[in-house]
């Protein structure tokens, strides 16, 4: 076992590895689920195995220390035996290589549902999402508000609540789903969403719009003009760039493409059942469902609710809409 264990443990650290220098294309969800298994069958050797053995071993030890001691105190002898205690403490310790699997499932089981079932940390890795999210916020999203989902296959086990216009959604990137984005909802399934002259109208009402003082960003050294959109009952603040186009320039081939109308102004795209349409709050710098289409209900990772930590501006931390 010792062996077959340090197999196993190189294998785990060689597709750590591998991931880190990017030489094959890394699933963490299923290391994850990989490791919670491998170590639970440790576990549970530990437990209905190796450790009884342990004991028995400690035990027998014992009763023949007190056999021994019971003949030397027939022959008047005092019983002297001080390493017993330190001999049963060593019979009864984990080997490493159930220290180093069986010992750590209670964690790997804690972290697994955690992040499975209950709350999903995120990096914001783009400004697509700027003003709301900025690059290296820490989030967290919330995996059960739309329904929990089985991890790796991402079944959907109840339904939960649908996904509403202006809510923040982690998603799996349609055209490579082991990508994680981050976008906000702005269509559901059944709207008619026109992104036209840089104007949000759904099924044929124009979404309210207040100015805002510009936006100063300040990796790019400019202001934006900023906006204030309200989406259902959520607002949030936009930015727009006067200098780029409204026309959507390479546009993907994606399914239900023909429910999308595109033009020098912009883009009319008619919802289809089962999938939402999402953009970035950085309207103009934000690759979206503009460019690559709809996102489907089973590409859905959860909402996306709070910055837990900024590492440089501790001032981010907290909720958002």
């Amino acid at each position: 076992m010792p062996f077959l264990t340090a197999a196993v443990l190189a294998a785990f650290v060689g597709y750590a590895g591998a991931w880190y220098f990017e030489l094959v294309e890394g699933n963490f969800a299923l290391l994850l689920f990989l490791a919670t298994l491998v170590t639970g069958l440790y576990w549970l050797a530990e437990r209905l195995w190796y450790l009884p053995r342990r004991r028995r071993a400690a035990e027998a030890l014992e009763a023949s220390a007190s056999a021994r001691n019971a003949r030397l105190a027939s022959q008047g002898i005092a019983p002297v035996d001080p390493q017993l205690a330190e001999a049963r403490q060593k019979i009864l310790a984990q080997p490493w290589w159930l220290d180093w699997t069986a010992g750590l499932f209670p964690v790997i089981i804690a972290v697994f549902v955690l992040r499975s079932f209950l709350f999903e940390p995120f990096k914001i890795p783009s400004g697509s999402m700027i003003p709301t999210l900025l690059v290296g916020d820490l989030i967290l999203v919330n995996k059960f508000t739309y329904g929990l989902r089985l991890p790796v296959l991402n079944t959907k086990l109840t339904n939960g609540t649908p996904p509403k216009r202006g809510d923040v959604m982690v998603f799996r990137y349609p055209p490579k789903p082991s990508l994680d984005y981050i976008k906000r909802v702005v269509g559901v399934p059944g709207d008619e969403v026109a992104y036209l002259n840089k104007r949000l109208t759904i099924n044929g009402q124009p979404v309210q719009t207040d100015k805002l003082p510009d936006y100063f960003d300040q990796d790019a050294m400019r202001y934006f003009k900023q906006f204030q959109e309200q989406l259902g009952e959520k607002k949030h603040a936009l930015l727009n760039d006067d200098d780029r186009p409204a026309f959507v320039p390479g546009v993907e081939d994606f399914p239900f493409r023909q429910n999308c109308r595109y033009s020098v102004e912009g883009v009319v795209c008619k919802v289809p059942e089962g999938q939402y349409f999402m953009m970035g709050d950085n309207r103009d710098n934000s690759l979206d469902s503009r460019y690559w289409g709809f996102v489907p209900d089973r590409n859905i990772v959860g909402r996306a609710f709070l910055i837990w930590m900024n590492f440089s501006s501790l001032k981010r931390i907290g909720t958002f809409e």
